[in-house]
């Protein structure tokens, strides 16, 4: 009993220990426990993306191509990184006594893959939300979806969809948590207890930055909407808010510009802003060449000589010909079906591209002036409202993705420019390469294709010496048996005009308007055609020989010089214009005079022929060709005026001046013809 009782003390003191330990040995079975439950669900995890990747968005190819990229977004990369990571935790399972520390290290190793994969997703949840919403007012679709998804997973229930769509953002918010409970079930004093604790803060981290990235997307979603409004629709928005918001800013604005306020500085964003401008530039003014191009393109394509009978005798005209209609057909169709794909397409699509960030940076200054507004009114009063701060966090969204991203979209952008820029180069590489493998058959029957390149430059150019000489011969016979020249009517009581331009410029400087003007700028005039004017300059302020400087009489300013033509004024007499047709005076009477015309006395239905070409102004006039025969109706207009006639051509009748008519014995028409 003694003993029993001197070993009761030592007995007592000794049970603290066993305590302990059996502390500490549910400790490290609830680590156990969490490690395995972290390990298990991750495989339960990693299976559950493969069924959604392989077998449930097979099945759901009745959804548009565009829909399964916004439902499934990157869940391929997430499987990818997954993967990884789990074979990273399986093979911890062999070194338990450094499990715990290994498995740390292995989160935080995987720290920046999980929110780079992650962010992405989370990003495009609310899209996929939105569908599955819209798939639920469809019942038919809705039920295939439904039937599909319980088959593959019978535990989603009525949820269907949304219950496969949340898991990935379940899983990554649910990492901080297990990392908590391992780390709860450490002791302080374990090697892997710091690891634990910097691996646990890592992930909430990561889901704190995805939170951030989220929020920006969402800001950016909302500001590089590009509505099509029409004047009413923004004018049904204006409110007081939008116009006192529009004041504050003005003001923000005018300060800073007077020097009363500091301008907030970001020389990072500003330099990124000017490389996206010069980017944006170049794709603006590629598109706009390579639409010249295909304008000129197509322009050159409308144009085939070998669909025409050439007058050009020997086998060379047959072989140009068969030439020219296999490269149309074949080489420069193709081509152009090529250059549309290659590079047309893509570069109007990179031009889209560039509007979302475009908005965003535009958007961004308006935030800037409310930014620095509230930043003014928080250091005077130290204070701001909801709304305002609301302002101040949408700013720094903004200003955030835009830094964070514009480096990257600017290199896409280059990139993509340089590859369509290379893709041009070769389609015309390649079309040179194969007219030219083309021509080869054709240029080897050519006549000359033994000719040594010296002999064969000078053949050419004595061929083109001798023709250039019959080419000049022909002009200078052509030039003596031109019609005269084809100046218009004058309007009607601009006699007074025409004499007062004479007097004060002379004949010289006299144009006549050759098809109706109208003015688009400032400075330009609209004038009728026909109408005299004075050139007082052939260019404009800026140099462009294209618009000349007039004077009507009464206004000054600009009109295109392609729509004028030299006036010359001239009254035909009868000895003119026999000269100028060549038929013998015995056939012609007396051509009228100015002031007496002869044509209204001519009998109804007299035979005449028109002397000069005659355009038609309105539908009460007739176009005439010189010598063209006519037939008079009325010697004059419904007011008397002798200076008209009504005349009828095939059958069709209208006004003339009496002045372009003569009288002709016979029906012989009018005309010219080249010296033999």
């Amino acid at each position: 009993m003694a003993d029993f009782g001197a070993d009761e003390p030592s007995s007592r003191s000794e049970s603290p220990e066993p305590e302990g330990r059996g502390s500490e040995d549910k400790s490290l079975l609830h680590q156990r426990l969490a490690i395995r439950e972290l390990i298990d669900t991750e495989v339960s995890y990693l299976h559950m993306l493969r069924l959604c990747a392989s077998d449930i968005r097979s099945r759901l190819q009745q959804l548009p191509p565009g829909d399964l990229d916004v439902l499934f977004s990157n869940i391929d990369d997430i499987i990818q990184v997954s993967g990884r990571f789990l074979q990273g935790l399986q093979e911890t399972a062999c070194r338990e006594e450094e499990q715990v520390h290994l498995i740390g290290n292995l989160f935080l190793e995987f720290q920046e893959e999980f929110e780079r994969v992650y962010k992405i997703y989370c990003a495009n949840y609310d899209q996929a939300l939105l569908l599955v919403k819209a798939y639920q007012k469809e019942p038919e679709l809705q039920k295939s979806i439904q039937g599909i998804i319980e088959a593959a997973v019978p535990q989603a229930g009525p949820s269907g969809l949304s219950f496969l769509l949340v898991i990935p953002l379940q899983r990554i918010t649910k990492y901080p948590l297990l990392l908590q409970k391992i780390l709860e079930n450490t002791p302080m004093d374990a090697i892997a207890h710091p690891v634990l604790q910097r691996a646990t803060s890592a992930l909430q981290d990561v889901n704190s930055n995805i939170n951030e990235y989220k929020m920006r997307k969402e800001v950016a979603l909302k500001y590089t909407k590009v509505e099509q409004l029409s004047l009413r629709e923004r004018l049904a928005r204006i409110n007081t808010h939008t116009l006192s918001k529009k004041t504050t800013r003005l003001s923000q604005l005018l300060k800073q510009e007077a020097g009363l306020v500091p301008r907030t500085e970001d020389k990072e964003f500003d330099d990124l802003e000017e490389r996206f401008q010069w980017v944006s530039l170049c794709v603006t003014e590629l598109k706009s060449n390579m639409a010249a191009y295909m304008d000129n393109l197509k322009a050159f394509l409308c144009f085939r000589p070998h669909e025409w009978i050439l007058d050009i005798p020997g086998e060379p005209a047959e072989q140009y010909c068969s030439l020219a209609r296999d490269l149309q057909l074949e080489a420069f169709l193709k081509f152009k079906q090529r250059l549309e794909g290659l590079v047309w397409g893509p570069l109007c699509s990179l031009a889209r591209a560039l509007a979302g960030p475009q908005n965003l940076i535009k958007k961004r200054l308006d935030k800037l002036l409310d930014f620095e507004r509230v930043e003014e009114k928080l250091l005077d009063v130290g204070s701001v409202t909801y709304e305002e701060e609301a302002a101040r966090h949408t700013y720094q969204a903004l200003n955030s993705l835009l830094v964070a991203e514009l480096p990257q979209f600017n290199q896409l952008v280059t990139q993509w420019l340089g590859q369509i820029l290379c893709t041009f180069v070769v389609l015309q590489k390649e079309l040179a390469d194969q007219v030219l493998r083309r021509a080869e058959s054709s240029m080897a029957l050519l006549p000359h294709q033994h000719v040594l390149e010296p002999d064969f430059q000078k053949l050419l150019e004595d061929t083109l010496v001798q023709n250039s000489g019959q080419l000049r011969s022909f002009q200078e016979n052509f030039e003596k048996v031109l019609p005269p020249p084809t100046t218009q009517p004058l309007l009607p009581g601009s006699e007074y005009q025409l004499q007062a331009l004479l007097t004060r410029y002379g004949p010289g400087k006299l144009y006549q308007v050759t098809s109706n003007i109208s003015g688009a700028g400032t400075l330009d005039l609209t004038l009728p055609r026909g109408q005299i004017v004075a050139l007082l300059q052939n260019k404009d302020t800026k140099g462009n020989n294209s618009r000349w400087l007039v004077d009507t009489g009464g206004h000054r300013g600009y009109v295109p010089a392609g729509k004028l033509q030299l006036y010359h004024h001239i009254v035909p007499s009868e000895k003119e214009l026999r000269g100028q047709t060549g038929i013998h005076e015995d056939c012609w009477l007396s051509t009228p005079e100015p002031t007496q015309p002869s044509v209204p006395t001519v009998p109804t239905m007299t035979q005449v022929v028109a002397v000069y070409p005659f355009v038609a102004r309105s539908t009460h006039e007739l176009s005439l060709q010189a010598g063209q025969p006519v037939t008079i109706l009325e010697a004059q207009d419904k007011k008397g005026n002798p200076e008209w006639s009504l005349v009828e051509v095939n059958g069709h009748r209208g006004y003339v001046p009496s002045n372009f008519l003569a009288r002709t014995p016979s029906p012989t028409p009018w005309g010219w013809s080249l010296p033999s």
